[in-house]
């Protein structure tokens, strides 16, 4: 587990995002060895075959380069994948050289209802023909609207955030060991 760099994306470009606090939550419980770098997808221009990369491309394509593993946080938008995390993908799986395939990656969201285990399973699709290795188990679906969030988006200190930060450690736990 020595020494392994994980890349954090996250679908919601919201300021006070839950979905950017279960990423931190994720970078302050990673196992000994391992760390989380978040990257800053709000500048990536929508993906167009032939456009130029543009430096904010680059920077994201060096950092999913570099990565040992992915954590996507899945923010859900009307039953699907939010269109700034399946942009990030498409930039980087146009990459030359395959850099996704066979990336272990860890998926978490929160949102409203049943969290966002619908866009997390539609995510899943994706990441096969991507060739992603995507943990199956343990899952983390939060409802963004609980306790379990402070008002900035960060996980709390309440009895349901201390769940969440288990269920966030037994998460990254797991995907130090894929």
């Amino acid at each position: 587990m020595s020494n392994r760099k994980f890349l954090g994306i996250c679908g919601s470009l919201r300021e006070a995002s839950r979905n950017m606090g279960l990423l931190r939550c994720a970078g302050e419980v990673m196992p000994e060895g391992a760390e989380l770098a978040i990257a800053d997808i709000s500048e990536l221009p929508f993906y167009v075959e032939g456009r130029e990369k543009t430096e904010a491309v680059s920077i994201f394509l060096e950092q999913v380069k570099s990565a040992d593993g992915l954590v996507l946080a899945v923010p859900e938008y009307n039953y699907s994948v939010a269109p700034a995390l399946k942009n990030a993908l498409d930039w980087a799986s146009r990459e030359k050289g395959d850099i996704l395939a066979g990336k272990p990656a860890a998926m978490m969201g929160a949102g409203g209802g049943m969290g966002t285990s619908r866009a997390q399973y539609h995510l899943r699709q994706t990441c096969v023909y991507l060739d992603i290795r995507v943990l199956n188990r343990p899952e983390v679906f939060s409802n963004a609207f609980s306790d379990a969030f402070t008002e900035n988006g960060s996980v709390s200190d309440t009895e349901e955030g201390k769940k969440l930060r288990a269920k966030v450690a037994a998460q990254m736990k797991a995907l130090c060991e894929m």
